[in-house]
This record gives structure tokens, sequence and C-alpha cells, in this order.
């Protein structure tokens, strides 16, 4: 298989594993995956494709250059926040 080796280590940089991610939309129609559903990045494949668990129990990949998503910062943010006021 041919693939882009430069290509899958930028995506793993942009999306490292436990990235939270919002679903605006997929490139195919597939049910049970509305926009707005929220999951977390697993890994990155060889596509590259990000390997996905979603909050719905679901284990559908995303592929970055093909469906509409963005990266929920606020809750990465929050849990950050969370962690040093337990530690104070």
């Amino acid at each position: 298989m041919n693939f882009d080796r430069s290509k899958v280590e930028r995506v793993k940089a942009r999306y490292p594993v436990g990235t939270r991610i919002e679903l605006k939309g997929l490139c195919n129609d597939e049910p049970g995956m509305p926009p707005g559903l929220c999951g977390t990045v697993i890994g990155v494949d060889d596509q590259p494709a990000l390997l996905m668990k979603w909050d719905n129990g679901r284990g559908l990949s995303l592929l970055p250059y093909e469906d509409s998503f963005s990266v929920i910062e606020q809750e990465q943010e929050q849990a950050q926040e969370s962690g040093l006021t337990m530690q104070l």
C-alpha cells in the first residue's frame, strides 16, 4: 500500500491521541453519526484516518481531508484547569 508518511505524521501531530472532536458532517451519509456528535481520537492509521471512539459507542474513523469536524479546545482547557485546581 502506498501512503505518504509525512502526511500521516502531520495528522498525528495535529490530532494526538486524546484530542476531543465535534463532528460537523461526514463525506458519506452514515446513519447514527449526527452533526454535533463528539468523540475522542484513539490513533491515526496510514490513510491517514483518525481512529475514533465516539460518545455514542461507535468506532467510525474520520478522514481529516474529507470529513468536516472541529477540535473541542474548551473541554481540553477545562480538564487541564481542573487538574491544576485539584493539585493546589
